[in-house]
């Protein structure tokens, strides 16, 4: 069970609903409640932590806001997984010109080994020199056009025994594997975006010429704390497709 508020490492200053929040993103990251289950209701959460109703629903409304959290009509509210339809593709922004989205991705792994961490990796993923890391190359391709090669470096403790064979057997979205499979959730996500030229082997996979304009899109993925779990590097072909996001 979870502490009292007072036992809260948060500063004394922080709104109360903000410790609560604290408190249960803690129990997230514990497992006390795993992706998919139902957490307790508010009543129950409110006479734990000793609060009011409403300030254990202000931190949920965050929680759900931040995608921590699903709230269902009539059924509760449940911890949120990448298995669901609406959060499989909460991560990749890509989508056609024409609007038509129900064509299906494809997706081929192309590698996936364990190897040192270069510099610049093991600088992202908070890892210490010569820390081991696993470097997947996979390409997405969009109503059977490849639109997108990546990258993806994650740290190897975490992800003991990812073989090229099991990302390519599992069926759903590969942060659900993460999730399942290795108890590794990612939460949020911060990008740098850049154009680009395409070249040597890229190229190639993307099946466009030398010199084609590609949109760069770094991204390093974060779990509970802000833990970096997940460097990739992806390389889009926007001829037909645009990267969208939403602001709020």
């Amino acid at each position: 069970m979870s502490s009292a508020v007072s036992e809260s490492p948060s500063p004394a200053f922080s709104p109360l609903y903000q410790q609560i929040k604290a408190l249960m993103v803690r129990d997230l990251q514990a497992g006390v409640w795993g992706p998919g289950e139902a957490i307790p209701s508010e009543t129950e959460l409110a006479m734990r932590f000793k609060v009011s109703q409403g300030t254990v629903r202000k931190a949920i409304d965050e929680l759900a806001t931040e995608n921590l959290l699903v709230r269902r009509q009539g059924k509760g509210t449940f911890v949120a997984t990448h298995a669901e339809q609406t959060t499989q593709y909460r991560f990749l922004r890509l989508q056609p010109d024409d609007g038509v989205t129900d064509g299906g991705t494809q997706r081929r792994f192309i590698d996936c080994r364990r190897l040192r961490a270069p510099a610049d990796v093991a600088r992202s993923l908070g890892l210490r020199s010569g820390d081991a890391a696993i470097q997947i190359k996979r390409l997405l391709s969009l109503r059977g056009v490849p639109v997108v090669f990546d990258e993806i470096w994650l740290p190897a403790a975490p992800f003991k025994g990812l073989t090229a064979e099991k990302l390519g057997s599992y069926r759903g979205p590969m942060y659900g594997l993460f999730e399942s499979e290795y108890g590794v959730r990612m939460i949020r996500a911060e990008e740098k975006i850049r154009a680009v030229a395409a070249e040597g082997q890229v190229a190639e996979l993307l099946a466009v010429t030398p010199g084609t304009p590609l949109l760069s899109v770094e991204r390093l993925s974060l779990s509970y704390g802000d833990k970096p779990v997940e460097l990739r590097r992806g390389l889009y072909n926007t001829a037909a497709h645009h990267y969208r996001n939403e602001l709020s």
